[in-house]
């Protein structure tokens, strides 16, 4: 047996196979049935976050939209303030708010660092409103079905909602947690502090938005 496995790789079967194999790739080269390579973020957009301006266009392009623009909106504010990632928003439930207390229990994907964080009067409002548009469900994100958003839809949601707003460059989730850690780095807030907020368990990944804050610069001229 092993002897015509053998036979058929060095002899005319491994011709065959060549011959194949070569048909199939000159099939796609001649045809262009290649997929497209996915450009590069430089090539799209200038800079991997959003400022503070054009995160509120956001939230006002997700509201002009669709039947659930209140919903959409709150998890735009939601993934910006508090640096979500989109599976991590998504996955957020109802027992993870205290309203009364104004505080929000965090937990972080990828081994990130868990956290409590504030919830402020813009925030507090906008949830009160979410739980009573949707009274009957465990998460804070859902569909109309009632079960949780999926990543999908929340990627769906914000690239419309730069769309719709007119931003000039498509937009993706994770230019919201760019944003956070920016803003917060502009503000001046210390490192490790950011660091605890977005969860990160590397400082290193914590450090990129320090680097680009122009505050590290403000005194370098005196006009």
């Amino acid at each position: 047996m092993f002897a015509s496995l053998g036979n058929d790789v060095s002899g005319d079967g491994g011709m065959a196979e060549g011959r194949g194999q070569s048909s199939f790739s000159a099939m796609f080269e001649a045809g262009g049935n290649l997929p497209p390579l996915k450009p590069k973020n430089a090539a799209v957009r200038s800079r991997e976050h959003l400022t503070p301006d054009e995160v509120e266009l956001l939230m006002q392009g997700a509201k002009a939209v669709g039947r659930h623009g209140h919903r959409d909106a709150t998890l735009i504010m939601l993934m910006y303030r508090h640096g979500f990632r989109v599976s991590e928003a998504i996955a957020l439930r109802w027992d993870q708010v205290d309203l009364k207390a104004g505080l929000l229990h965090v937990q972080r994907r990828k081994r990130g660092n868990p956290a409590t964080h504030p919830l402020r009067g813009p925030e507090l409002r906008s949830l009160r409103q979410l739980r009573r548009d949707y009274p009957e469900t465990p998460y804070l994100f859902v569909t109309e079905r009632g079960g949780p958003m999926t990543a999908r839809t929340g990627h769906h949601i914000i690239q419309r909602a730069g769309e719709v707003a007119g931003l000039p460059f498509p937009v993706h989730p994770h230019q919201l947690r760019h944003a956070c850690g920016y803003y917060l780095a502009a503000k001046g807030q210390d490192t490790r502090a950011i660091q605890a907020y977005l969860g990160h368990r590397n400082i290193q990944h914590t450090v990129r938005y320090t680097e680009l804050s122009p505050g590290r610069f403000k005194d370098f001229w005196q006009d």
